[in-house]
């Protein structure tokens, strides 16, 4: 019979060719938005969605990660408000004596990196106003905010 049904040619068709490519391209996109309402949702990673707060833009940005990297893009490790947080230091003032050393004082307040910091800012100011938001380093300005992140040097003494 299959073999009937399959030299007959006055069955219609009963189905349609779907590229395989539309059908990735629908599983990557339901995931990414099926990831994204997960994101919104989670109360853990508030420093990172400062960072990167769509899905879409983190999957786009290759990020090469290092450990500073890390840290600034978590707000965890060897940052003062964090180590204050967790108990281990007494004081969470930067040595900059600007308040308190978070992610936002390290790139944009802190005194001690104004050489690394002029240079981030003046690439940043060839197409927009300075400051600009950490979503916007870490995509559009990825490289640069990598460089810089990777150039400073805060210690925790």
């Amino acid at each position: 019979m299959a073999k009937e049904a399959a030299n007959n040619k006055n069955i219609e068709e009963s189905y349609r060719k779907i590229p395989k490519s539309a059908i990735l391209n629908e599983l990557k996109e339901n995931s990414t938005k099926q990831w994204q309402r997960k994101w919104e949702n989670t109360t853990k990673g508030a420093k990172t969605k400062l960072f990167f707060p769509k899905v879409e833009d983190r999957i786009k940005v290759r990020i090469n990660t290092t450990p500073k990297f890390t840290t600034i893009k978590t707000g965890h490790s060897n940052i003062k408000s964090y180590l204050y947080k967790c108990k281990i230091i007494e004081n969470p003032q930067c040595q900059c004596k600007n308040g308190d050393q978070t992610v936002q004082n390290i790139i944009f307040e802190c005194t001690n990196f104004d050489q690394e910091t002029e240079k981030l800012k003046a690439l940043v100011m060839r197409t927009e106003n300075w400051p600009v938001s950490f979503n916007k380093l870490s995509t559009i300005y990825y490289k640069n905010i990598k460089e810089y992140i990777d150039s400073i040097i805060w210690d925790n003494d």
